[in-house]
């Protein structure tokens, strides 16, 4: 076990994408594991580090909203954009000449608030001055001065989140499900096998009085 830190993520959407859902977009019930990782990865991360999840706390009741939007049905190859800036010309696409607009609808959670416990482990590439000391103090000191390396967000990067350390000494917020006793939420995405092609894996995810013990469910996870 490295060292533990809890922090407070909240935003005014977020949509965790189900797999299954091929064409329109549609949130899972709560944040994955990965994208919590993805939050504190946001805020600090080095080769020599590797962040776990342990405990999701959601605070807020969970409810859905429905937008739709317009897009295009494919994107600019990466050839045309590594070559427009080696010219220097400028890049665009004409929604007319090929690319076809089409109406794609998001099923997203509004009003979202969790407390987020994790901790880290040194990986393989940690040299001899990567000390857990070294690291989880530096994690601490830029979640207290709200320093980040890339903006966290909630799932789409158009769904910013706004990330906070919770020290020791403050209380942390109730959960609207803290009375609700036990809720099966299904299989949820737990992340990304990248030693294994590239496969998901999950886990079925419980929640109980508002809180998901992911380290107690990962222990199962599945392909």
């Amino acid at each position: 076990m490295g060292y533990g830190i809890k922090i407070l993520a909240q935003g005014p959407r977020a949509c965790f994408t189900r797999p299954e859902m091929k064409a329109e977009r549609v949130s899972y019930d709560v944040i994955t594991p990965s994208a919590a990782r993805g939050l504190l990865e946001a805020v600090y991360w080095k080769p020599a580090i590797k962040w776990r999840i342990d405990r999701i706390t959601v605070l807020n009741e969970i409810e859905f909203d429905t937008f739709r939007r317009n897009e295009l049905d494919g994107k600019l190859s990466y050839r045309n954009a590594k070559s427009a800036m080696k010219s220097g010309e400028d890049l665009y696409v004409i929604a007319s000449e090929g690319k076809q607009r089409q109406q794609r609808a998001t099923r997203y959670l509004k009003d979202v608030a969790y407390v987020i416990e994790a901790h880290f482990e040194l990986t393989d590439r940690a040299e001899p001055d990567d000390t857990p000391e070294k690291h989880y103090n530096i994690a601490l000191r830029r979640l207290r001065k709200g320093q980040c390396f890339n903006q966290p967000y909630f799932g789409c990067r158009e769904f910013a989140a706004q990330v906070s350390l919770l020290e020791d000494d403050q209380s942390q917020p109730a959960s609207f499900y803290a009375d609700a006793g036990r809720q099966d939420l299904g299989y949820l995405l737990y992340d990304i096998d990248f030693d294994n092609d590239m496969s998901p894996l999950f886990f079925r995810a419980v929640m109980e009085g508002g809180v998901i013990e992911v380290a107690d469910d990962r222990r199962e996870l599945v392909g």
